[in-house]
């Protein structure tokens, strides 16, 4: 299993190559794909955050203390909606985060050439998650539950930032898969 998922995401590079090319690139790509790793991490710990109340691990989540907009993270992520995957729905967006987070980290800094697939993959995993993520933004919240939850906000925004940083390299691998010349 480990040397089929090596050679899907790497091709004929070795472990070391690998290793190098992840950790010493300097091109915009892979930086991109080391922003989208750590906005997926802060995605998981808000998300994290929200699980405890989720589960009964803790009974409140402290919210800013203001006026306006009217914060409520227990109301928010209490309601029908948060249980209605048959589960919490912060386990699940935690999950969502860890594959966004395995694509990104996927394959050498030049992926985009040789296993154009993967960052395509990583586009097609972002853009679902951020369209549900807006959902929640600026429906759910505001209109449903007409309360705020600032853990939900910092992850649907780690939603947005991704796809924003998924889609330059979705663009080059597109180019790679064109005919010489039709571009």
């Amino acid at each position: 299993m480990k040397s089929l998922l090596m050679n899907a995401t790497s091709g004929n590079k070795n472990p070391r190559q690998l290793e190098r090319s992840i950790r010493q690139s300097t091109d915009r790509p892979m930086k991109f794909r080391r922003g989208i790793v750590a906005i997926s991490l802060v995605g998981i710990a808000a998300m994290g955050v929200v699980s405890l109340l989720q589960t009964g691990l803790v009974r409140h989540l402290p919210d800013p203390p203001t006026k306006k907009p009217d914060f409520d993270s227990d109301k928010v992520n209490t309601s029908r909606e948060a249980y209605s995957y048959g589960m919490p729905d912060a386990p699940l967006t935690i999950a969502a985060h860890a594959v966004t987070l395995a694509i990104a980290a996927a394959g050498p800094a030049d992926r985009y050439r040789d296993r154009p697939w993967l960052p395509l993959l990583a586009a097609l995993v972002a853009l679902p998650q951020a369209a549900v993520a807006g959902r929640y933004l600026f429906h759910q919240m505001p209109k449903v539950d007409k309360a705020w939850c600032p853990w939900c906000v910092v992850d649907a925004l780690t939603h947005f930032a991704t796809v924003a940083l998924t889609v330059p390299e979705a663009l080059k691998a597109g180019r790679s898969l064109m005919p010489k010349g039709a571009i």
